[in-house]
């Protein structure tokens, strides 16, 4: 039932899923699905474990071997492929868990990807709390490009790949040349 509503989820949309269409993907009646899931939120989350899993391993597979700008741009190129092919799943692996109990605290998938990240940008010399910054400046540049891409952003006549390819370069840049303040100072 999962696969079915990530695959309903990139043909039509992970927002315009139902249960009603997964039923009848299925080839069941609606009521069937509830033996199941307890509703279509736990249904999503479902998808969005089985999403970050599928993108981990795919991350994983890119990036085994390699360090420094190598990783980066392997891990960069994996999860921009996954979510142009998958743009359903994707979504769901964007937006927090809304079910209870809170299966992602012991899935793989989402843990796995967090210790991929942090063990590739150790390469770069970094420790906490610059490790911390630095997951959420790639996983902002990366979602960010390909929520624009996705949503037909990048009109100009310049591919979007030559930006995708600078971009990394820059991030890779200041990965390796980061500023280090000697002290952490709050910005409101």
């Amino acid at each position: 039932m999962t696969i079915a509503g990530a695959e309903l989820a990139d043909e039509v949309g992970l927002d315009q899923v139902t249960m009603s269409q997964v039923a009848r993907r299925l080839g069941v009646k609606d009521a069937s699905l509830y033996t199941h899931v307890r509703n279509l939120e736990d249904l999503r989350g479902r998808i969005a474990l089985l999403a970050a899993d599928e993108k981990t391993i795919r991350i994983a597979e890119a990036t085994t071997g390699r360090s420094g700008r190598d990783a980066l741009i392997a891990s960069a190129n994996a999860w921009r492929e996954y979510a142009h092919k998958h743009p359903g799943r994707y979504t769901a692996t964007q937006a927090p868990l809304q079910i209870d109990p809170d299966p992602a605290a012991t899935a793989p998938g989402p843990r796995r990807a967090v210790e991929l990240t942090y063990g590739m940008l150790r390469g770069y010399g970094l420790a906490e709390p610059d490790l911390t910054d630095a997951v959420r400046l790639l996983r902002s540049t990366f979602h960010g490009f390909v929520a624009l891409e996705a949503a037909g952003g990048f009109a100009h006549e310049r591919s979007p790949q030559h930006t995708w390819v600078r971009a990394l370069d820059a991030l890779h840049t200041l990965l390796e040349h980061r500023p280090r303040p000697e002290k952490e100072t709050q910005h409101d």
